[in-house]
């Protein structure tokens, strides 16, 4: 699957890009112009649709780190879904706008979405694409360190987040399993999985005493036992559906 970076600065430049770009749309093309609308009336026009397409691609750019949080993954599905969400807020915010008291719009729903909306997808949507990939480029992705810290002020581990291959319970302590030139290592820390697993949410639990990373799950080894890297482990059945999913 395709890695993208969620990072706030990459949804920032797409977002100031787009606002940028809706902004020229509206008051450049002038989608409604019946000759009735001031010069000034559509530089306030233009302002409205470019703030609501910041806004509704600051939206989108939350769910999206949400949701890639949780799967550590991405693909083309999702970054269409993604566009899809992207004209379907950008259609009903822009559409209150135009109906608002500001603006008090004429058209009716459906010539709305025909007029100004379809004919707004068609030359933006190539673009949004081109920017998303680009800015990936422009960006370098970063493997992000986390810091598993526990009870005692000495118990701190800090580590990519890609080299983490998972977290078991140990008594009073955890016993954190990851990878190190290639080689599995561990530490213990006083902590709890409880603790561990609502400070880093993209953990999967797949036994009470286990939580793991789901980028290093590699294959079922029996209906019981999963294979990580380097390492193997006992699948709960609570928590086997949820595994599943991935």
């Amino acid at each position: 699957m395709k890695k993208i970076n969620p990072s706030i600065k990459h949804h920032l430049l797409i977002g100031i890009f787009i606002c940028f770009w809706f902004f020229i749309f509206a008051y450049f093309i002038k989608p409604f112009d019946d000759g009735t609308i001031s010069s000034k009336q559509w530089i306030l026009i233009s302002i409205g649709f470019s703030l609501i397409a910041f806004l509704c691609y600051g939206l989108i750019a939350v769910i999206q780190k949400s949701f890639y949080q949780k799967v550590l993954k991405w693909n083309i599905l999702y970054e269409i879904i993604i566009l899809l969400l992207f004209h379907f807020l950008f259609l009903v915010m822009t559409y209150l706008y135009y109906k608002s008291p500001i603006l008090n719009g004429g058209f009716g729903f459906l010539e709305f979405l025909q007029v100004i909306i379809l004919k707004s997808a068609l030359i933006s949507t190539p673009i949004i694409i081109l920017a998303r990939i680009y800015s990936v480029k422009l960006i370098p992705i970063q493997d992000e360190n986390i810091i598993i810290k526990g009870e005692n002020k000495l118990d701190i581990l800090k580590i990519k987040k890609s080299d983490l291959v998972c977290i078991s319970n140990s008594q009073n302590y955890i016993e954190i399993f990851y990878t190190e030139q290639n080689q599995l290592k561990t530490k213990l820390i006083r902590s709890t999985l409880k603790k561990v697993q609502k400070d880093f949410v993209f953990l999967v639990q797949i036994h009470r005493s286990h939580l793991i990373n789901p980028t290093h799950f590699k294959a079922w080894k029996n209906q019981d036992t999963i294979f990580l890297t380097q390492i193997e482990l006992p699948v709960s059945k609570n928590y086997k559906e949820q595994l599943l999913s991935l």
